[in-house]
């Protein structure tokens, strides 16, 4: 679908203009699913302005922003051209006049929500009484990403602690670093030296990294400024002890790595799916993380069993006992193993055996736990949940050499999540290497046997590590996103040298399997049969892409990319 043209220029509707006013009672609906800004709507005689991002990727386009030009296509090759302060612009290519300019508030750049929601071929309806504006876009999956049914498979292998400017800040294509003539354009305060320091290309297969815990998040992004890291980083190094590595400041949470560090990790994005707005659900560590990547949430309960206690735990959900805690952690809501037992879809959830070195806090000092199958951890919570235990599904918690059987011998379960231990996990201060090379063993163990070409794998870092990444995370409720991580999507069915831009986080991993295996049923107390007091659905957020756009299920299957250096 071209750009509409039509009705896009009558936007005052016979009304005066007048200056901008706050409008923080509006509520913006796109297909019945309410948005989030971090910046209120601005309201000009009834016409309402949002921060251009959340509006452009809601509808499905994609947004460039530089030097006040703002650049958005769709995906079928429409075009929009607007300049902040300008009423000149373009709608695929024709010159149009607005009555109402982009305009900057805060920092953010706002727009008209009527201009760019008609210009993308949705219908607006604003009730100025009720300060609702609904948007209906009947926007279907691209042509070719609607047989999903075709993956009986679904993979999620995640790794630890890597922004996506840390691995993919340079790869051609993505919005990655920004740079000025080769030169990047961010230069971070360094409050030890009283200078700044530009992202660079750290060789160095050890990294350091800095403090990831929620208060850290808030101090990396800095109000939009993305400009906190190296801060944040000395800030908790100033608990160290010499001659621990980490106390030597925060220099190292600026570094990035190309392909000459990264090879097979290109070569998937090179070969298949590279996503640059995948971000982590909440804005803090791997406990919280790992929670939503089998929940959709992160939560502290105030009565053992009881689902309807629980509340939004940003940092402090329940803790495993070797990170301190005096009880085991419970955790009553409900996950997704519920559904998929419910449903009678298999499922496994393998862990390597090994240290989890991530501290309680998401800091870089204190106390570290261990991983394993029968141990309850933070990168291994199902067996806190009490859907697990009471399903009697504890048994599918199984260790990593089982995964590798099960790739070999073609019975693989329809769902499987794979943990490592710290020393393949990438978590500093375990080595790029390592962990590539682990992750290569996994993929080349899948495209090496029968199920391959049935398969959906999905490659992706529980959080952002304290280093530096320079996009600001959108706010979808009171504990997400966090900052942007790396993501991968490998498979027979997967498109070829592509760079998905869509807003993703785990959330979609939980949808595409709901929408696969669970005909869209979705983790939501009204209608899963299992009533908990989670605030969001987060599958239904509404600035959520889809993880089938990164598919053409028409294509044959494609062949299997066995990259050499997979090993333990």
């Amino acid at each position: 679908m071209r750009f509409s043209t039509a009705a896009v220029i009558a936007l005052c509707l016979g009304v005066a203009c007048a200056a901008p006013a706050a409008a923080q009672d509006v509520a913006v609906y796109v297909n019945g699913h309410q948005l989030q800004f971090d910046q209120p709507p601005v309201e000009r005689d009834s016409h309402v302005f949002v921060p251009l991002r959340g509006v452009f990727e809601s509808l499905g386009a994609t947004v460039v922003y530089a030097k006040g030009t703002i650049n958005a296509t769709n995906a079928s090759g429409g075009s929009i051209h607007l300049v902040i302060g300008s009423h000149d612009t373009m709608v695929d290519g024709k010159p149009l006049v607005l009555y109402y300019p982009p305009f900057v508030v805060d920092g953010r750049t706002l727009v008209p929500l009527r201009f760019i929601a008609q210009s993308l071929g949705a219908k607006v309806d604003y009730d100025a009484a009720k300060q609702v504006v609904n948007v209906s876009t009947g926007q279907q999956v691209a042509a070719g990403s609607d047989d999903i049914h075709k993956i009986k498979h679904i993979i999620v292998i995640m790794q630890e602690n890597r922004s996506f400017d840390t691995y993919f800040g340079t790869y051609p294509g993505a919005d990655g670093i920004p740079m000025n003539n080769g030169v990047p354009a961010a230069c971070v305060p360094d409050p030890q030296t009283g200078t700044c320091i530009r992202p660079y290309h750290d060789t160095q297969d050890r990294n350091l990294g800095g403090p990831h815990g929620g208060n850290n998040a808030a101090m990396d992004i800095n109000g939009g400024k993305m400009d906190g890291f190296v801060a944040s980083a000395e800030h908790a190094g100033r608990f160290c002890k010499p001659p621990h590595p980490r106390c030597g400041g925060g220099k190292d949470v600026m570094g990035y790595h190309t392909r000459d560090e990264l090879a097979n990790y290109w070569s998937y994005a090179d070969n298949f799916v590279l996503q640059d707005r995948m971000f982590e659900p909440n804005a803090s560590w791997s406990l919280p993380s790992h929670l939503f990547l089998v929940s959709e949430w992160s939560a502290l309960c105030s009565r053992a069993g009881d689902p309807m206690s629980c509340a939004n735990a940003l940092d402090d959900p329940m803790k495993p006992l070797d990170f301190g805690a005096t009880v085991p952690p419970d955790y009553p809501w409900t996950d997704l193993t519920y559904l998929l037992h419910k449903n009678n879809v298999s499922w496994a959830y393998y862990v390597m055996e090994g240290q989890a070195p991530d501290t309680a806090d998401g800091s870089m000092n204190g106390p570290q736990g261990r991983v394993g199958v029968h141990t309850p951890g933070i990168w291994n919570p199902l067996p806190s949940f009490d859907t697990v235990k009471t399903d009697g599904q504890l048994g599918n918690i199984q260790p990593l050499r089982n995964f590798v059987s099960a790739a070999k011998n073609g019975t693989l379960p329809a769902v499987v999540w794979i943990c490592p231990a710290q020393q393949y996990s990438e978590h500093p201060p375990a080595l790029v290497s390592t962990g590539q090379a682990y992750v290569t063993l996994l993929i080349n163990s899948v495209m090496q046997g029968p199920d391959w070409s049935s398969t959906a794998i999905f490659v992706s870092w529980d959080d952002w590590g304290g280093f530096y990444d320079h996009v600001v995370p959108p706010h979808v409720d009171a504990l997400g996103y966090g900052l942007r991580v790396p993501g991968l999507v490998i498979s027979p069915y997967a498109k070829k040298a592509y760079i998905d831009h869509q807003t993703l986080s785990f959330d979609a991993y939980v949808k595409f399997i709901e929408d696969d295996f669970l005909g869209g049923n979705r983790l939501d107390p009204r209608t899963d049969g299992r009533p908990d007091s989670r605030p969001t659905v987060r599958e239904n957020v509404s600035i959520l892409g889809d993880l089938r756009s990164d598919f053409d299920f028409t294509q044959a299957p494609r062949a299997p990319l066995v990259l050499q250096g997979g090993h333990l």
